[in-house]
């Protein structure tokens, strides 16, 4: 819980500070797990925000945080003959990031996200948080994405490809 409040808190005061000529982000992402988290997750759904001040005509940089949830594995493990169901808990991340995006052209533009991914889930204590991307705005306000996230884990790595829809105001 203080891990929550702390991360709120942070998220408000950054988004406060920031100059009102910026550019305020939203969207919704769909990803597949690979690696480690391919094991015991099917697919995951992400909602997320930013906000990015342009400190030049190709470069922005601010603040990014959401939420992400991947959905647990149900799969069927033969003992001795016998089936038995194994049911893996959903993961869920809260970002906490700072972001910087290049723009290539008017439309097309590569960036990354750096920062600490806290764990909501039992047992999840979050870890280092880092997701490249690549995106295309279709107009002024609609974009789409992709994107690899990657969570170090202690012990391992949360890895995700993602496809995801934009909204800028």
């Amino acid at each position: 819980m203080k891990k929550l409040l702390f991360t709120a808190a942070i998220a408000v005061f950054g988004f406060s500070v920031m100059s009102a000529q910026g550019g305020f982000k939203v969207g919704a992402n769909f990803a597949l797990p690979v690696g480690d988290a391919g094991d015991v997750s099917s697919f995951s759904i992400g909602l997320d925000a930013a906000y990015l001040i342009e400190v030049s005509d190709k470069f922005s940089v601010g603040g990014a945080t959401g939420f992400t949830n991947a959905f647990g594995k149900t799969e069927s493990i033969n003992i001795f003959g016998y089936s038995v169901e194994v049911d893996y808990d959903d993961v869920q991340f809260i970002p906490v990031a700072a972001a910087a995006r290049f723009n290539a052209t008017d439309a097309l533009y590569v960036g990354a996200d750096l920062g600490y991914a806290i764990g909501i889930n039992d047992g999840n204590d979050g870890g280092f948080y880092y997701r490249p991307r690549v995106g295309y705005s279709f107009t002024d306000m609609i974009g789409a994405n992709i994107s690899y996230t990657g969570v170090s884990l202690d012990g391992g790595d949360w890895s995700t490809i993602g496809l995801g829809v934009e909204f800028s105001f």
